[in-house]
């Protein structure tokens, strides 16, 4: 990785954690589909129709998944609007909702606030498939998704990144790959659904914007993390054995009688001094 793109991508997310700030007390928009390729077509569109940012994804079971984004009032409203006519047209609109000014209550304990955004970048890290087009192709039932996996891998040159799973037998992969490569495979994964069980929705999303990036399910084999250092283990000594010495012959030092004698010639002397 060069100086350059590294010194890019800091920059961009030092953007994103600004632009996550500015909107910590803002509107709160919310559209609902039945499909995870529908919701993340949504998200898109309402990303890229007003400057809003993409808090994330809310999957409460039976299908059900909500895009939740922030901004000011007008562009919520609009980004609101058009990711709904997104999801209508293709007819996985559940409702929407707009909420101009949410209590900092509703913060603390739904997953609807903005430090989220954040909190997801620093987790996710970067990914070796990003800035490359999209595809989903959402099944009922986990052997059609397989199959349908495996008919997109061989028919042209593309990668898994992920699947999801968002409950009533909902399973959607998830590849990426040049524009063309991914509309060929995407139509070959419709066709062997179809054949092994049943397909539920497709979407193909030719650029992504970073904000819908970091919000998409990626496997951990293509994320690009910083390998731990190896810990350095104290290396372990053999003790060696302890060699026995011969012993020594023992000899008796006499002490006491010394120190008479001594004392002894001593005392005489002092005695001839003194005559």
């Amino acid at each position: 990785m060069s100086k350059v793109e590294v010194h890019t991508r800091v920059s961009a997310s030092e953007q994103r954690m600004k632009k996550a700030h500015r909107y910590r007390d803002s509107a709160l928009g919310l559209v609902s589909t039945q499909s995870f390729p529908a919701i993340v077509g949504t998200a898109d569109m309402m990303l890229k129709s007003a400057e809003v940012i993409l808090v994330g994804y809310e999957k409460i079971g039976g299908g059900h998944c909500t895009a939740i984004v922030r901004g000011n009032i007008a562009d919520v409203r609009l980004a609101v609007e058009e990711g709904a006519a997104m999801a209508e047209k293709i007819g996985q609109l559940i409702s929407k909702s707009v909420i101009p000014r949410p209590m900092p209550n509703l913060e603390a304990i739904f997953p609807i606030g903005s430090h989220l955004v954040q909190l997801a970048q620093q987790q996710q890290g970067h990914s070796r498939l990003s800035n490359r087009s999209i595809g989903l192709v959402e099944t009922r039932g986990f052997p059609a998704m397989v199959g349908a996996a495996d008919a997109m891998l061989k028919s042209a040159d593309v990668q898994l990144a992920s699947y999801e799973t968002i409950g009533d037998g909902l399973c959607t992969a998830i590849i990426r790959g040049s524009v063309a490569n991914v509309a060929v495979a995407v139509e070959a994964g419709m066709h062997e659904a179809e054949r092994i069980g049943e397909l539920h929705a497709v979407m193909v999303i030719p650029r992504l914007l970073e904000d819908l990036e970091h919000t998409l399910p990626i496997a951990n084999y293509w994320l690009d993390r910083p390998e731990p250092l190896p810990m350095l283990m104290p290396r372990t000594v053999k003790e060696r054995e302890l060699v026995a010495l011969p012993e020594l012959q023992k000899t008796q030092i006499v002490i006491e009688k010394k120190l008479q004698r001594k004392k002894t010639v001593e005392i005489g002397s002092a005695i001839e001094i003194m005559n």
